[in-house]
């Protein structure tokens, strides 16, 4: 098999580094090799997080290059954006959240937020697949709004990004969410998947 990289963007707090290391503890369950790095940005909550995740047979780097992911899950609209324009492959696939939450450092430095017609012209212009859902809703109909990064790891999966079968996900999930969750979190899941079929 070809190696899938992927990012999964956000802010610190919204669980970005979580669903990294589901989707590559679904691969290892699979049989597959996986990689996760994680790059943070000034804190980590409220900070920009972008964690990768590599799976593949010859996978040693666990940083994607520039232009090499598959797709883009972004959790938060700005770092979607700046996550794809960075790390997309041209013709990949994104999914990017609406919900807006500045990180720290944009904060700090007093940047204009982009308004988010301007994204998506960005994001379209490379993406041959582009998705902008808001992923807090969603989370919200599954019954726990700290699930929105399930729900975006669900529209991967619904889009046959993820190499392996869903059984692994499941698994993964009940395996590294908190327990007591483990059923939000699949619903979660499963509403991911519909909003993209």
């Amino acid at each position: 098999m070809e190696t899938v990289n992927l990012i999964v963007a956000g802010v610190g707090g919204q669980g970005s580094v979580l669903g990294a290391h589901i989707i590559a503890d679904a691969a290892v369950r699979a049989g597959l090799n996986a990689r996760v790095g994680d790059t943070y940005g000034a804190a980590q909550r409220g900070g920009k997080v972008a964690s990768h995740v590599r799976i593949g047979p010859d996978v040693e780097s666990p940083l994607v290059p520039e232009k090499g992911a598959v797709a883009v899950l972004g959790l938060e609209l700005l770092e979607g954006l700046r996550n794809v324009v960075k790390y997309l492959k041209a013709g990949g696939i994104a999914v990017i959240s609406t919900y807006e939450f500045p990180p720290i450092d944009a904060s700090l430095a007093d940047l204009q937020y982009p308004k988010r017609e301007e994204v998506e012209e960005v994001v379209r212009a490379i993406a041959s697949k582009a998705f902008f859902l808001d992923l807090i809703q969603m989370a919200k109909e599954a019954g726990n709004v700290r699930t929105a990064n399930v729900v975006g790891i669900g529209t991967l999966y619904g889009l046959g990004v993820l190499p392996f079968d869903l059984e692994y996900l499941e698994e993964a999930i009940k395996e590294n969410v908190p327990r007591g969750t483990e059923e939000v979190n699949l619903r979660a899941l499963r509403i991911g998947m519909e909003a993209v079929r």
